[in-house]
């Protein structure tokens, strides 16, 4: 692969060797080994690294199944326990090691060992097992992020329940169709989670959700209380320390088949209602523990942090499995990096010496625009030092943004991990590997190795590099979504269409391949790449060229149906300085078109700008597009805003200049 033959030198970053190199995959061609692997047997490559990197209490004869396509299955005559393999295993030779840091919203810290971590989930999984729970019964887990979150899922790993965690920013109603879905049969939650400085009820979100109705397959409540405050419980509620009062510190692990299903994990559809995505707990363990390894380069000394919360998938993947079946030290952190101020990430990193550490696009880019009007909160105001690899996930990562992050975070030394992947595919399936990827701002750059990811036309065919399309995995992967609980028929029509012959798998983003060096650069969504006057642009190009200007902080583009064009460009920015007033607005709209215009071409120039203080955006840091291309098309909104971390933006975003 002739990389830096086909990359400009001054954007191909390659940090010092003696910084970031691979303990695992050294060097490029490693990495084409490792592919080659798999691409000669491939069931052979993953059955070995089930073998190798998994406790099988009964081994696998099988493999891959295929009989039931798509609905693939791996390992299925195997019989593991994902808790053992997170906790259990580490207890001879680390029992004394921590396990979790935790930091409190306040600031206080609770550190675990992995024995202390391993008594809190056996009492809490023997007291789970009084409340009249059988095998792959559905458990909804609603806690605030911290230590009792991991337990709370371990727990249920340990006896085989199935869990499906919701985030704390939901609304009653998230929780109650949720609870109907799966079927739930327990609720776990809190009284109060903290965030920025503020207490918010979580219990009442419940209680609220059962109000609402139709929660009947719920039986009981467990609820943490944090506070300390006493409380009124209800017939069907029980206190988490008394349920796990007086219980036994150890719990024989429940063995289960390899496809037993681990977890749901609800994500929201472009129409309709939330689809619980269903994944095992043998393939989904071990491409957790493979990808964590490769990915970020884990060490035994290693301090590990993912800023991501349980309620997605990251915080499943990257918090509550993979580093622990690791047998790593990792920060678990309650607050928002902007509380007390917007130097609490770089302050937590310092403390606690971390040595990787994975966020979003989103955090990054709000943390630029405070680091500019406030050099305390600045990352060169804190010891960064210790940090040796980076890591970016949920969205693609404009230039600049990476850029910023790279130098000013990472001292220009450490390598940055853009990740692509999803909730359906349960870990990486295009990354940099560190240490032997060489990096391109931008790009997520080449497959993780296994996973046989391409760019295809709407028929399924396959297009020669540098043509923009759709992305597809062309074969099964361990790790991959089972099924959409309860409805089969959405699992296909959704992720294996026909009209791609029905065995690839669509991942709903449009993707272009460098035509030599064959680097993934991701365009958005399939409904965010816009047809404009025949022109295929994706929504994030745009993004990444407005949000090179120096005036701009933030930007999100969507489509509004255009009668001659097909596809107007609607454009939401938030300055780096205040809210403009309309006479300014007006200026500053037709430098931003005449900016994008030389950046990409005339045809990207956005129709309309708007500007806000700050884009909708969920409580986790998630840009809330959907309403975006509401208020675009002048619809009337209907949603669901009730996780959105400020709703009034909306109506300054609704005003045109």
């Amino acid at each position: 692969m002739a990389i830096e033959s086909v990359m400009h030198e001054n954007r191909v970053f390659n940090p010092p060797k003696t910084l970031s190199e691979n303990a695992y995959v050294k060097n490029l061609e490693e990495y084409q080994q490792l592919c080659d692997a798999a691409e000669a047997d491939y069931e052979g490559y993953w059955g070995n690294l089930a073998k190798n990197l998994i406790e099988w209490k009964k081994p696998f004869t099988k493999i891959l199944n295929e009989d039931d396509a798509p609905f693939y299955k791996w390992f299925d005559d195997g019989e593991l326990n994902v808790s053992y393999n997170c906790i259990d295993r580490h207890l001879p030779n680390k029992k004394d090691k921590v396990a979790i840091i935790f930091e409190s919203d306040d600031g206080q810290t609770t550190e675990v060992t992995y024995q202390e971590l391993y008594e809190k989930v056996c009492q809490f999984a023997n007291g789970l097992k009084t409340l009249n729970l059988n095998l792959g019964d559905r458990v909804i887990i609603y806690l605030p992020m911290g230590i009792e979150a991991v337990v709370a899922m371990q727990a249920c790993a340990r006896i085989g329940l199935t869990h499906s965690v919701v985030f704390g920013g939901f609304s009653a109603k998230s929780i109650q169709e949720r609870v109907i879905d799966a079927g739930a049969k327990l609720i776990i939650t809190a009284d109060y989670q903290n965030r920025g400085g503020k207490e918010l009820p979580l219990k009442t979100a419940v209680d609220d959700a059962i109000l609402l109705g139709g929660c009947d397959s719920v039986e009981k409540v467990i609820v943490l209380n944090r506070t300390g405050k006493e409380a009124a419980l209800k017939e069907n509620e029980i206190d988490w320390h008394e349920l796990c009062k007086n219980q036994k510190e150890e719990c024989e692990p429940v063995w289960v088949n390899a496809e037993h299903p681990l977890f749901l994990l609800y994500t929201s559809g472009s129409t309709g209602k939330p689809k619980g995505v269903q994944h095992s707990s043998g393939g989904y363990l071990l491409h957790a523990i493979n990808t964590t390894k490769w990915t970020f380069d884990l060490k035994d000394d290693d301090i590990f942090w993912c800023t991501a919360d349980v309620g997605w998938i990251t915080g499943h993947t990257y918090v509550a499995y993979g580093p622990l079946a690791l047998g790593g030290t990792q920060i678990i952190f309650e607050g928002v990096p902007t509380f007390p101020n917007a130097g609490r990430f770089w302050e937590i990193v310092q403390k606690y010496k971390a040595t990787i550490f994975y966020t979003a696009p989103t955090a990054i880019r709000a943390l630029i625009k405070a680091s500019e009007s406030d050099e305390a909160v600045h990352p060169k105001s804190f010891n960064l030092s210790s940090l040796r690899i980076l890591g970016t996930v949920g969205e693609p990562i404009n230039p600049e943004a990476w850029m910023w992050y790279y130098e000013n975070v990472g001292s220009s030394k450490c390598p940055i991990a853009d990740t692509f992947w999803q909730t359906e595919t349960g870990g990486h399936v295009i990354t940099p590997l560190p240490g032997s990827t060489p990096l391109v701002p931008g790009s997520c750059t080449l497959p993780f190795p296994g996973i046989a990811i391409d760019v295809v036309d709407e028929t399924g065919q396959n297009l020669e590099w540098g043509q923009g399309g759709l992305l597809v995995i062309k074969k099964p992967w361990p790790s991959m979504i089972r099924t959409i609980w309860g409805d089969p028929e959405r699992f296909k029509n959704s992720y294996f269409p026909n009209e791609l012959g029905g065995k690839l798998y669509l991942a709903g983003d449009g993707a272009v391949r460098d035509a030599e060096s064959g680097y993934f650069t991701i365009m958005g969504r399939i409904d965010d790449v816009l047809n404009v006057s025949g022109h295929r642009l994706g929504t994030m190009e745009i993004e990444s060229a407005l949000v090179a200007n120096d005036l701009v902080a933030e930007a999100a583009v969507v489509g509004r149906p255009h009668d001659v064009k097909g596809e107007s460009i609607i454009a939401f920015v938030v300055l780096k300085s205040d809210r403009p007033n309309p006479e300014k607005a007006t200026e500053i709209v037709n430098e931003l078109r005449a900016w994008v215009g030389n950046e990409i071409g005339p045809i990207a120039k956005p129709d309309e700008i708007r500007f806000g203080d700050n884009l909708p955006k969920t409580r986790s840091g998630k840009i809330m597009r959907r309403l975006l291309r509401s208020i675009a098309k002048d619809e009337e909104i209907t949603a669901d805003i009730s996780t959105l971390e400020n709703p009034a933006i909306l109506d300054q975003l609704k005003q045109k200049v």
